[in-house]
């Protein structure tokens, strides 16, 4: 599979993925196993589990990855994000968030602490080296990044890396004060593969062709991409008197006209930060030629609500999701192979080709 997805480090040099990486069931099955299994996910706010002894059942990338987790909060406020699959026969242990003192499964009553340590279990007095480690619920690692939450599951970069380079630009904002805004928060579904939305979000090189409203308000000219280990960054800057950041004295914009800042992190988070607050996007794979995004929207300003680059976003989503679906059906050509990147406008998807390569080998 390496030898099948070489990206060259040089983007001057560099192909695309080709056309199968998009098509091959099995290379999407990989996906999961080498990359989002080996990565970050979003969980959400840490109020989803607001008070002590409150459980929360979920399921991660539901219809792709569909990994039952439960987060909870002990007596001393320590959140813990556990498997809720029972260790005694795999059935599930938390079905609704509620108020709880112990996990219990209402199978055979197997019995677990909110750390998730098994604590008792009936009619196993006579098994013999019982129990043992593995009859506790795998405990995952996780992240608060602010408010939010992300598990890794069994991840191979340390996430804590992603949000210190996140606060360098984004640290001068409270993000405990941002309110999730459920009116504003919608699922999209696209016919195509999660890349090829990936790929579109990652370059600003359309935008002139594809966003006239968007393109009105920023700088294409000075439109910037920088590039992190596990993540990257696209700057907008505002083109005329637009909604901009107050930007502190010693920020790295500092007196720069900032509008946006996009940041994806890898495989597939998007963080779009903008004067009113905070806009979340996940992507969450399906099928080869089929995807769900999730918008989250937490807003600081009200006031400053559509206007500028944060302004009408779902039409700016309805144009990005027409070009991606018109790609996944390109894909399909037996005549088109692979593409090469501009390495001045698409510097972000030569990034994340560069990973998927690197973590499907």
């Amino acid at each position: 599979m390496s030898s099948k997805f070489f990206i060259d480090p040089d983007i001057s040099k560099a192909e695309t993925l080709p056309a199968s990486f998009y098509r091959d069931t099995e290379i999407f099955e990989a996906i999961k196993n080498n990359i989002f299994y080996k990565s970050w996910q979003w969980l959400g706010h840490q109020d989803l589990v607001e008070n002590p002894q409150h459980v929360h059942p979920m399921v991660l990338l539901n219809n792709f990855m569909t990994e039952p987790l439960v987060l909870t909060k002990d007596l001393n406020e320590n959140i813990h994000c556990l498997s809720n699959v029972c260790t005694h026969r795999g059935n599930l242990v938390v079905n609704s968030s509620k108020k709880a003192k112990k996990l219990i499964c209402g199978y055979h009553g197997r019995r677990f602490r909110l750390d998730g340590s098994f604590e008792h279990m009936p009619e196993f007095e006579k098994a013999e080296g019982f129990p043992r480690p593995c009859d506790d619920l795998h405990k995952f690692q996780l992240r608060h990044w602010g408010p939010f939450l992300f598990a890794g599951l069994d991840p191979v970069f340390d996430f804590q890396e992603v949000i210190n380079t996140l606060e360098e630009r984004i640290g001068f904002l409270d993000l405990h004060s941002f309110k999730l805004d459920s009116d504003r928060g919608k699922d999209y579904t696209i016919a195509a593969h999660w890349a090829l939305y990936c790929d579109n979000y990652l370059e600003g090189f359309h935008i002139p062709f594809v966003h006239d409203d968007l393109d009105a308000v920023l700088d294409y000219g000075n439109y910037e991409t920088l590039i992190y280990d596990h993540l990257n960054l696209q700057i907008g800057y505002a083109s005329g008197d637009e909604e901009i950041f107050n930007l502190p004295a010693g920020h790295p914009d500092y007196g720069k006209k900032v509008a946006a800042y996009y940041y994806w992190v890898f495989p597939n988070m998007m963080f779009n930060f903008y004067p009113w607050g905070l806009s979340v996007n996940v992507v969450q794979p399906l099928a080869v030629d089929k995807t769900k995004v999730s918008f989250y929207s937490y807003v600081q300003d009200a006031s400053k609500l559509d206007k500028g680059a944060g302004a009408i976003l779902d039409k700016v989503e309805m144009e990005d999701e027409e070009v991606v679906e018109g790609v996944q059906k390109g894909v399909r050509s037996r005549y088109y192979r692979a593409g090469r990147f501009s390495p001045t406008k698409e510097k972000g998807v030569h990034h994340f080709h560069h990973l998927l390569s690197k973590f499907l080998q």
